[in-house]
């Protein structure tokens, strides 16, 4: 075939082949019935992946110019123009075509080792299922009985579930609200989006930390928003950076995780959250607050999120039971302006018509009950020993390698690497020595980085782990 990929076009090299092909029958130098190479043949003779091919002649034959019969190859459709033929949908360009991006591919690469593979899991942002307080649960599904709605709840969430949140967040994170100013979402991930999506428009400006969990979402690309980034350091975000930003580009809304945040650990100062807060008054720019660790102090000093600092009501408040209870009970909350919440949840009964009932139920007892201290007494005092266990072990294993803040609380330890690696190569290293994490450069612009997670694991465990990363850093040339 005399035809060669362009290596520099930004357009994939099969779809550059599908059009080539496609051409060619449009014009008539690739006659019906005329037998086209073997997949294996032509990837030789082009000097690409097979799967390149085979994308190729699969775009092919879902618009109908093709056909591939086994033992026979493949030919130029006899009926091109035809009505008989039958074809199949091109997925491929649907999928590519969507609106909504997917996440990251080394992202992708992390979740299906984690659950393709026996590995050390020093990735996942969730607790590991000895902190789920299931014994808790299981008594309470007992011993009670279930007294949620079968059919569709109030759009915002069970009534119940909401008044207990009310009480929940007066008692332990000095917040003031009421049920009306609540709604439930399935877990602080849809809070996200439903705030991206109802609150802000293609074209907007926002700032997010750098690092941040937020930084590889793919929900603010997907809704052509503009991202500025803003570093933190063991204090947090500086004021002083944020009211240059928002004076240069408009900012539309300041995303935070200002307690024990997601990946540094750290927890911004009392002096700073006064200043943000004051700026956000100065110039009326929202805050959204995501909190899910603000309850895990390793210290015993109390925690208190922003919220409980906002007097004007500037501040969407969003957590959720993932990061402290179970991530698989799906219970989130925002807590805002009453205009706002209704807003929200107009969009959420549109997409789920609301939350499932029966998880509501065993939230709401779960947290009205006395299982819930016992429970967070217990989950920080034993993720302060796994914080504790992962400190020991990269000082011992990684010593001068790298350098780290230890955590006061949260679940994650941000690690500089100080020799020079190649960041794919490390976590191919890595996954072959049995270990997993994540890259520094899917949470910010910095590829000299790692995030370890020490919730997932046991100490013995969360040992061999760092052990096991250590030999796939020495093993970088």
């Amino acid at each position: 075939m005399d035809w060669r990929p362009d290596r520099k076009q930004k357009k994939p090299i099969y779809k550059q082949l599908a059009e080539f092909i496609g051409n060619g029958i449009a014009d008539g130098i690739l006659p019906p019935d005329q037998l086209l190479p073997s997949e294996r043949q032509l990837a030789s003779e082009l000097q690409v992946n097979r799967s390149t091919v085979v994308a190729a002649y699969d775009e092919l034959e879902s618009i109908g110019l093709i056909e591939r019969k086994r033992g026979s190859g493949t030919r130029i459709s006899k009926d091109i123009w035809g009505l008989t033929k039958k074809r199949i949908p091109s997925w491929n360009r649907y999928v590519e075509a969507g609106s909504f991006l997917p996440n990251m591919p080394v992202i992708q690469r992390i979740r299906k080792e984690i659950e393709g593979h026996s590995l050390i899991n020093l990735a996942s942002g969730e607790l590991s299922e000895d902190l789920f307080p299931l014994d808790s649960l299981q008594k309470i599904a007992a011993s009670r009985p279930f007294t949620g709605r079968l059919g569709y709840d109030h759009p915002q969430g069970s009534e119940r579930l909401r008044n207990t949140i009310v009480e929940h967040v007066k008692r332990y994170r000095r917040i003031e609200t009421d049920s009306s100013s609540i709604l439930v979402t399935s877990g602080a991930q849809q809070a996200l989006h439903l705030i991206v999506q109802c609150l802000l428009k293609p074209g907007d400006a926002i700032v997010l930390e750098n690092p941040s969990y937020h930084y590889g979402l793919p929900i603010f690309k997907s809704a052509g928003i503009r991202t500025f980034y803003l570093p933190v350091d063991q204090y947090g975000i500086n004021p002083d950076d944020l009211e240059s930003l928002y004076k240069k580009h408009r900012i539309r809304i300041i995303f935070l995780n200002p307690s024990y945040q997601n990946p540094t650990g750290a927890y911004l100062s009392q002096e700073r959250r006064k200043k943000i807060l004051d700026l956000s008054s100065q110039y009326g720019i929202p805050i959204v607050e995501d909190d899910p660790y603000s309850l895990t102090s390793f210290t015993g000093k109390e925690a208190s999120p922003l919220k409980s600092m906002d007097v004007h009501g500037n501040v969407l408040y969003i957590s959720s039971l993932s990061k402290i209870v179970a991530s698989g009970l799906r219970i989130g909350w925002i807590h805002g302006p009453k205009s706002v919440i209704e807003r929200l949840s107009d969009a959420k009964q549109q997409i789920d018509f609301g939350h499932g009932s029966y998880t509501q139920w065993i939230a709401e007892e779960f947290l009205e009950s006395e299982y819930f201290s016992n429970h967070i007494c217990r989950l920080v005092k034993q993720l302060k020993l796994r914080r504790d266990q992962i400190v020991i072990s990269m000082k011992d294993y990684l010593e001068d390698s790298v350098e780290f803040q230890i955590p006061e609380g949260g679940i994650h330890i941000w690690c500089r690497i100080n020799k020079g690696h190649d960041e794919g190569q490390l976590l191919e290293n890595s996954i072959r020595n049995g270990v997993i994490y994540v890259p520094g450069s899917t949470m910010g612009t910095q590829k000299v980085y790692v995030r370890f997670t020490f919730a997932r694991e046991k100490e013995e465990d969360i040992d061999m782990g760092i052990k096991r990363f250590a030999l796939a850093l020495r093993q970088i040339k």
